[in-house]
Order: structure tokens, then sequence, then C-alpha cells
């Protein structure tokens, strides 16, 4: 049961409010006119789908302004982002064209230049007396002398160098001459020079009398200006065994076998077998680059053709190739800017490895950050520190990229992806026509270089637009205002009003029609907010009634219109407590001391509830109904009102020895499943009911006397923090329950 005040209070509450539970019901048909024209906007009141004057002037002519400004915009964008690309990719194309011809031009023109070189007189008589001299050499033995001074040479000189070229521990023993001719020329013609070819090179003979010095000193010089004219690495004779008969700059590889000798795996041995197959004077034979131990590890390409007349073979005339050839055709003699690759662009070759065949410029410009990129993509830091001591990318640098990788499979085309330092760049790509070469072409430019025309016309073209939309549009804001300015005043001010700001008057000016409708609009201005005074605080009045007889979630959920409105809550804690006494003691007083103190009593336990957690439920003239964990879960929710009704008890006793009464409070606590909800359609009362809170109202009367009484499963919560002692059972519809008497822990 509710007390009579709280019974008056949600009378008053559930008049006051609509049948859709949406808040105040307002009687006068005047004041809901108001509230209808609060919530319409002004343009809504021209019609709807109407816009006003202004607005209707204004999208007209930055309707038609945009559309051609968007129209033209767009046809110019399209064009030129396409010619732009377009003449982007032709760029990058017409270089990979370019230097894919300079490369096969180059490499044709040294494969015909040794093919004529060893056809010519010569060449013939070179190759024939260069190998009757090197036989007549390796038939007579060496003196200890200068076999001694080759292998300290090997020892002392060569080994190192190429071991630091290298990286790699080399034994001496295993490139040391193993025949008397190679142990002689080296004594005369390398050691002495201690690695100084230039030197070597100028040398034309040893004076010693022998056959092959006497051929040297005839033909040297008929080599040396090939070396000199054409800028080959080196130029070697081979005979039919595979001794290298004559060698250019006399290096470690002069009178060496490259069938059985320590140089048997390298590209030479292989040219020079391919070149004797083939039995024909009349064609020449190139190598891929390979690391070579005589040039240091340097990588080097090979480039023979048999040394003959008719099918008559002497010998092989080899070429050495160097990078530096390559490189020079492929960096344009380091002229990118000049030659269209603007800063970022360069054109390089690959092999069949996915390495590089020319030199990254990237390297040669800024080795820094190329050691940075090739390292962060994957590079080995060995393999990038040697890039950038030797000053080459061949056979170093990875070139795994998906340009690559298409051009190796024998496609042509441009592609937009990452190259091998990770930046996005506009790529062509096709594979090089050289004959013995497995060899393809990239030629890139970063695509912020190369789309920076496209980036550019775009960012003009929108400024442009922009520019012509904006003085488009104050043009025609100019426009439409001289046609509104009559109204604008008023319009601001109903929109004001439509904005809920209330007491908005426009200034009167003259005796016209406009005048008329502000004088109108001020005097309903005033009208609506005297009435949405008178709304406001009946509302507020509402709202606050509620929250006094329900919580506010409940509260909400009935003001917007629900009529049947409960919950079930599972672990609920509840208190019901009687006022034992409080009639007899009120018996001699008049009817409203009595309701004076029993208001004082019950305003005491609420705010102890409020204090502690506790949600009150409903109070009537004796009984007392409250919960936790209701409406705001809680964990600790049976201390809570087990603290609570030690609190009521205090309460009680400060209210006796106050007052001069004997009343005394008997409570029954229980936890479990309850259910709460608003009862009663006419008159709407809140209040919670379930097994829990029948068993909390039945276990204060398991005894006579007054106390604090619980159920077993309260006990087993609270623990040993408040002392408990059996007081019997109640019987349910479960069986018998356990009810303990709680008492004050001591202090």
């Amino acid at each position: 049961m509710v007390s009579l005040g709280d019974e008056l209070r949600l009378r008053q509450v559930a008049s006051a409010t609509d049948a859709g539970g949406t808040g105040p019901r307002v009687s006068t048909s005047s004041t809901d006119e108001t509230t209808t024209t609060r919530r319409r906007s002004p343009l809504r009141a021209l019609g709807r789908g109407s816009l006003d004057i202004q607005s209707t002037l204004l999208v007209m002519l930055l309707a038609v302004s945009f559309l051609a400004a968007i129209v033209i915009g767009a046809v110019g964008y399209v064009n030129g982002r396409d010619s732009l690309r377009a003449a982007a990719f032709d760029q990058v194309t017409s270089i990979r064209e370019s230097r894919a011809r300079d490369v096969e031009r180059t490499l044709a023109g040294v494969q015909q230049a040794v093919v004529l070189d060893s056809r010519n007189d010569s060449a013939l008589s070179a190759s024939a007396e260069f190998n009757a001299g090197f036989a007549a050499l390796d038939a007579q033995p060496v003196d200890d002398a200068r076999r001694q001074a080759v292998v300290d040479y090997y020892a002392d000189t060569f080994v190192p160098r190429l071991d630091e070229a290298t990286g790699s521990q080399t034994d001496p023993s295993l490139l040391e001459p193993t025949s008397a001719a190679q142990t002689y020329l080296q004594s005369l013609y390398t050691v002495p020079f201690d690695d100084d070819f230039d030197a070597s090179l100028a040398l034309d003979t040893a004076d010693d009398g022998s056959a092959w010095s006497q051929a040297r000193a005839a033909h040297h010089d008929y080599f040396r200006e090939m070396v000199d004219q054409l800028g080959y690495e080196d130029v070697l004779l081979l005979d039919l065994d595979g001794n290298v008969v004559y060698s250019a700059y006399s290096g470690v590889d002069l009178g060496t076998n490259v069938e059985d000798g320590p140089y048997s795996r390298t590209a030479l041995a292989d040219v020079w077998a391919t070149a004797l197959e083939s039995n024909t004077v009349d064609s020449s034979f190139t190598t891929d680059f390979q690391p070579y131990a005589p040039s240091l590890g340097v990588p080097t390409a090979w480039i023979a053709s048999p040394v003959g007349s008719g099918a008559d073979v002497t010998g092989v005339l080899a070429v050495q190739v160097p990078t530096d050839t390559i490189d020079s055709v492929m960096t344009g003699d380091e002229g990118w800017a000049d030659q269209g690759l603007g800063s970022t662009g360069e054109a390089y070759l690959a092999g069949p490895d996915e390495t590089m065949r020319s030199t990254s410029r990237e390297l040669i410009q800024r080795p820094e950050d190329f050691a940075d990129d090739a390292v962060a993509q994957g590079t080995s830091t060995d393999v990038v520190e040697r890039q950038v001591a030797t000053g080459s990318s061949v056979l170093l640098q990875p070139v795994a990229t998906t340009a690559v990788e298409a051009a190796l499979q024998g496609r042509t085309g441009t592609t937009v992806n990452r190259d091998y330092l990770g930046n996005e760049v506009l790529a062509a790509y096709a594979p090089i026509d050289v004959d013995g070469l497995d060899w393809v072409i990239v030629a890139k430019v970063d695509t912020s270089e190369a789309f920076a025309p496209v980036d550019v016309f775009t960012r003009n073209l929108l400024l442009s637009t922009a520019a012509i939309i904006l003085v488009v549009s104050l043009l025609s804001l100019l426009l439409a205002q001289v046609f509104v300015r009559p109204v604008r005043r008023l319009q601001g001010a109903v929109n004001r009003v439509s904005g809920g700001e209330i007491g908005v008057e426009v200034p009167v000016r003259g005796h016209d029609e406009f005048s008329e409708l502000g004088t109108a609009f001020n005097d309903m201005s005033r009208s609506l907010k005297v009435k949405q005074d008178l709304i406001d605080e009946q509302r507020r009045e509402n709202d606050r009634l509620l929250l006094t007889l329900m919580p506010e979630a409940l509260a909400k959920r009935y003001k917007e219109g629900e009529e049947t409105i409960a919950e079930d809550h599972t672990d609920v804690a509840v208190v019901y407590a009687d006022v034992v006494g409080f009639d007899d003691f009120s018996r001699g007083l008049r009817t409203g001391e009595t309701l004076a103190l029993l208001d004082g009593l019950w305003r005491s336990f609420d705010e102890a509830a409020e204090r502690l957690g506790v949600e009150k439920v409903r109070s009537s003239q004796r009984g007392y109904l409250a919960s936790c964990g209701l409406a705001v879960p809680r964990i600790d929710n049976a201390r809570r009102v087990v603290d609570f009704t030690l609190e009521l008890q205090s309460i009680i006793e400060r209210f006796n020895a106050t007052n001069g009464s004997r009343v005394a409070l008997r409570a029954g606590l229980d936890t479990g499943e309850v259910t709460s909800g608003l009862v009663g359609r006419t008159s709407m009362v809140y209040d919670m009911w379930g097994d829990a809170v029948t068993l909390a109202h039945r276990v204060q009367d398991v005894s006579s006397q007054a106390g604090i009484y619980a159920t077993e499963r309260v006990v087993q919560k609270i623990g040993d923090a408040v002392p408990a002692t059996d007081s019997g059972t109640v019987t349910t519809q479960t069986g018998e329950q356990r009810v303990y008497r709680l008492e004050r822990p001591a202090a």
C-alpha cells in the first residue's frame, strides 16, 4: 500500500500526462497551435516541398553555373589527364626503346668487330706465332728464381688484393701457374709490374730473346690499339688446347689453361669451348657478366670468335667487355636529366638471375641514399656495402620486380609498380635482342615525377573551377538578396523562434504590409512566451512528481507512452521494515502531528537509503519496502541492505530519544528474483513483487520480538561480517527456509 500523500501525487501526475505518455497535456487550443508553430520550419510554412524566393533564385543560378562548370571541368580533366598520362607512358617507352637499341647496337658492334679482327692477317699471324712461342717455352724448364718470384707474387700481392676486393679467403696455391710457359711469361710480364696494368700494356717486349717475346714485339701494338680505341678491358688469344697464349694486359690469366687451370669454370672457358665447337670464323659468341678472379672479382663479359681462315682455325680471340661499356650506354654518359629521365628516372639491364647488369643511378649519384633504400628492400648489408665500395650494381643488386619478371617471360609493356628500391614507378620493360644473352631492359621514373604534370593540371583545374564557382555564388547571393531584402529580417526572427528562442521581436518601421506583418509577429511572439513559460513550469513539476514515485528509467518509459511496464530482476536484495509501536505512540497526538512525525521518519529512511545505495520502492503508514540491485545492479547488494537496516535501527533509536517514544523496527531481508513495474491503469502505482518480496515480508514475523531477520541466502552472502543467530524457519513452496536474527556488530 502507498501512503495517502503518494496516492494524491500520483493521481496529479497521471491526470497531467497525455494518453501517449509524451509529456504534459495543454488543454487550450491556442497552446496546441503555438507548439505546432514552433515545430514547423519557416520554409515548410510556405508549403510542403516549396522554397522561398531567395532560395529558389539561388538554386536556379547556382544550378546552372555549377552544372556548366562541372561539365566543362570534367571533360577537360578526363581529356587532359588521359593525354598527360599517355604522354608519360610514351616518354618512358621511348627511352626504353632508345636504350635497348643503343645496347643492342653497341654489343652487335663489338661482336662484329671481334669477328673482323679474328679474320685479318694480323690476328692470323699473331695466333700462329704466339702458339709456337708458347709451345717452345712450355718445353723448357724454368729456373727456381723465376718460379719463386711468381709464387711470392701470388702469396704477397695478388691473392691479398683479391681477398680484399671479394671478401673471400683464397689459397694462393690454387691460382699459381702449373706450366713452364705460364710461369716464365708471368715472371717477365706480370710480376715486375706489381698490378700496374697500364705499364704492362705499354711494354712492347722484355727482350729475353724468346720466340714468344719476338711475337709480342711484332703484334702487341696492334692489340694495344684495339684496347685503347675500342675500350676493351683486355684482349686474349687462346690456342686450340685452351692455353691463354697472349694477354694485352699480361694479368694472372696469361699462360693459364681454361680447360684444366684455376679458371676452367669461368665464362671465358665456356666461350672458348663454344667458339671452337662452332668451327667457323664468321661468328662470335657472347657471355653474360660473371665475376672474374684475374680482374679481382669484377664482373666481366666475354665476346669471342675463332681465329683462322675458312676451316683452318688456329685459336680463339676473346675480348673482355667491361661493365663501364654497358653503364656508359645505359646512363647516357650520366646525362639522365638531359635525356628525358628527370631527377628520378633511369634505364637498367637485368639478367635471368634477376640481378642488375648495369649500375643503379642512385648508387652513382647518392650512394648513401642507395644503401639505405636497398637495405630497406631486403638486400643484405654485405652486398650493399660491396656495391658502394665498387661503385657497381652488376650481379649484386636484386631486381625481382614485376617489370623484370614480365620481361624475362618475353613480354613487352608498361606497368605502375614498385621498383627494386621500393619506390612507386612508371616502368616500361622489354627483352634485349642480343645473341647469347638473356637480358631485359627496364626504363622507369617515379610516378610522383612522371605524373607531376597530371597533378599540376588537376590542381589548376580544381582551383579554376572553385574560383568560378565562388564568383558565381557571390553574384547569385547578391542578386537574390536584392529581391528578398524586405522579408530577411522577419525570416531571421522566425528562424530564431523555430530554433527554440522565446521573446523574439523585430523592429517595425513604416506603415506598409511588411510593417503590419512585423507587428503581428511581435504579438504572436509575446503570446508564445507567456504560454511556453506556463507549460515549462507545469512540465518540471510533473517530472519532479514522477521521480518521487518511481525510478527515472520507468518514469521515462511511462512518459514515452508505455502502458504495461514491468521488469524481471534476477539478483536483488529486498528489505521490508515495519515500525512497531508507532500506533500506540501516536494515539494521544493530533492527526497533523502524527503525519509530521511519520513523514520525518520516512525522510530519514529515504536519506539513509540514498546514502547507502538502496532504492526505495514504496512506503505506507507502517511499512517501508526497499531494494538494492534493482535499478542499478550491485555485487554487494546483500551487505548494503544489512547496513541499511542497521542504520534504520539507529534512526529509530534517535527518534525514541528525541520524542520519548518506544517504537521499534522489525525488518525482514531476502535476496533473489523480483519483478518491478507500474500497477493499475487509472491510478498508477510503482511496486515490486515476487518470491523475495514475499519472503522478506514473512521472515519478520518469525519472532514476536522486534529486530532484523534475514533468510539463509542473505546470511551466506554477508558472511561473518554481521553476527547472526538462528531464529527458526518459515515454510515456503520450495520447503523450509531458515531465518536468522542479525545483531549490530560490536564496536
